[in-house]
């Protein structure tokens, strides 16, 4: 094992926690390795919505890039943030054992929800559940890595921001007060991370093959098949949650309108030898239930 592993991440606090505990992984199995930090153009466009950028893989291009031109091996990634198609030559390895895949608000003080409020997220999912929810608040876009974030909660005058559990948890800045979004469905593969490889590369790829944790990619695939069915990725409003109980898979999805005002949810228990072809058979279902009037009257508003 003479050879060194370039490991490829964003350089925020987050990204760089996955990243070292991906090396940390490889090393005890006997590996060399190196991290190298890029930055994506998800981190160095603060200003704009993410659904407005209009890119495939706003935070996982530049390292695909670094990873074709030989300048990294592998990447981590989150892997709600990655596109359900990647680019060719491109392979997932693993998916590490995942953590909560709970949203959760977070408040400066607490805040009465039965009132008028504003709330911050740059998720369109978040942003729809909660005008579902709560159709008599506001919520305002909100970017940047999840320190930034925190801090300009604590610098505005909104009530609350909406974050993932689990990335908070990682770098240790989940406050003691927040409140568990139970009812919100998460991004499909929240809570997860993600180790990609090329294809072309035995050497990496068997080595990040012995990382996958099989019960959190089994989930994490279904979840991302009916996301990919849905044609979702940023521009509509898809949540998706797959869970193993016993010897089957419980599995809960929904789509709604941009406005919040309109939601359409699938719940059902899969028998786990079905579940290769679930996640696509259960988006065609949500379609059928009029999924698909609401993905087109979205695709109009976005002009996709």
């Amino acid at each position: 094992m003479n050879r060194v592993i370039k490991i490829g991440t964003r350089d925020s606090q987050l990204a760089l926690w996955q990243a070292h505990t991906v090396q940390e992984k490889l090393q005890a199995l006997g590996y060399s390795t190196k991290i190298i930090t890029v930055k994506s153009t998800g981190d160095l466009t603060l200003d704009t919505p993410l659904y407005e950028l209009g890119i495939t893989g706003v935070f996982t291009k530049t390292l695909d890039t670094a990873m074709l031109n030989d300048t990294i091996d592998i990447a981590v990634h989150s892997l709600k943030d990655v596109p359900t198609a990647l680019p060719k030559g491109i392979l997932q390895g693993a998916v590490l054992n995942r953590a909560s895949t709970q949203d959760i608000l977070i408040t400066k003080q607490p805040v009465d929800l039965s009132k008028p409020c504003t709330i911050a997220t740059g998720s369109l999912r978040r942003k729809a559940q909660w005008l579902h929810q709560y159709p008599n608040h506001t919520v305002v876009n909100i970017r940047g890595n999840v320190n930034t974030r925190l801090q300009k909660l604590q610098d505005s005058p909104w009530q609350g921001a909406i974050f993932a559990k689990a990335g908070l948890q990682r770098i240790k800045l989940l406050p003691e007060n927040y409140t568990s979004l139970e009812w919100m469905t998460p991004a499909p593969a929240q809570g997860a991370m993600v180790v990609v490889g090329l294809q072309k590369d035995l050497f990496c790829m068997q080595a990040i093959k012995k990382l996958n944790h099989v019960p959190s990619q089994l989930c994490t695939q279904l979840e991302r098949d009916f996301l990919k069915t849905l044609e979702g990725g940023c521009t509509a409003p898809i949540g998706a949650l797959a869970k193993i109980q016993g010897d089957t898979i419980q599995f809960t999805g929904s789509l709604l309108s941009l406005d919040g005002s309109k939601k359409i949810d699938i719940e059902k228990i899969i028998p786990l030898h079905l579940a290769e072809k679930a996640g696509e058979n259960m988006a065609k279902e949500l379609l059928k239930k009029g999924g698909g009037a609401v993905l087109k009257k979205i695709k109009q508003t976005m002009d996709i």
